[in-house]
């Protein structure tokens, strides 16, 4: 008789196969709940985004993958963090990402950057340890006191943006940079049914915490609280 066909492997095999579609459901439905709860609150341009004081501006590489090329989720928020800002939608930004390592300073691109589409330095804080998304929200509301906010980074990084941020008890809308076309992005945003499904059991199952909470900082902005 084959190993193959023997009722040991037979019952791993369905069990295997039970847990493959366990898995597929979970996958499924953080997603499908998270997107559900988000899609009302997110604007695909900053005309027609709400008006906020501050605008929490995620952080990401400034370079692709390969270390080279423009990295155009980078840009792109960017674009869309500059525009609400001319277009008196925001009055502060807050610029939060990842400089956990020498020479890797993401908060500190964004600000060159932003300074370049006519934000001046006196409009934007910088947020440091924003290693991931959960960090960054929790941290808007622990550390900076926000309530409410504009979130902005790309399409579909947002719905687990603003759920995030719903867990920290801010009030946030999204504005979506212009979306990186599929070739470029299909990588990242297969990756980000997984991610959502991470923050389902971050926020219900594991009540992560922040990296790094640190002492309370107050932006220059009246109603920031």
């Amino acid at each position: 008789m084959s190993a193959f066909s023997s009722p040991g492997y037979r019952r791993w095999a369905r069990r295997g196969f039970e847990l493959g579609i366990l898995g597929v459901l979970v996958v499924a439905g953080a997603n499908g709940w998270i997107l559900t709860r988000a899609s009302e609150r997110i604007f695909k341009s900053a005309a027609a985004t709400p008006a906020n004081d501050v605008a929490l501006v995620l952080g990401t590489s400034r370079v692709s993958a390969d270390g080279v090329s423009a990295n155009p989720f980078f840009h792109g928020r960017l674009d869309a963090a500059a525009e609400l800002y001319r277009a008196g939608k925001v009055k502060h930004l807050l610029l939060s990402g990842d400089n956990s390592r020498t020479g890797y300073d993401e908060p500190a691109w964004m600000r060159e950057e932003l300074v370049k589409r006519g934000v001046p330095i006196s409009a934007m804080t910088l947020d440091y340890a924003g290693f991931r998304t959960l960090d960054s929200m929790a941290r808007a509301s622990l550390v900076f006191g926000l309530r409410r906010c504009t979130v902005v980074t790309d399409d579909f990084h947002l719905a687990r943006a603003l759920f995030l941020a719903q867990a920290q008890g801010v009030e946030a809308v999204g504005c979506q940079s212009l979306p990186v076309p599929w070739k470029r992005s299909w990588k990242t945003r297969i990756r980000e049914l997984a991610s959502r499904t991470v923050a389902c059991l971050d926020v219900y199952v594991l009540h992560t915490q922040p990296h790094f909470c640190g002492t309370s900082e107050t932006l220059p902005v009246s109603a920031a609280q």
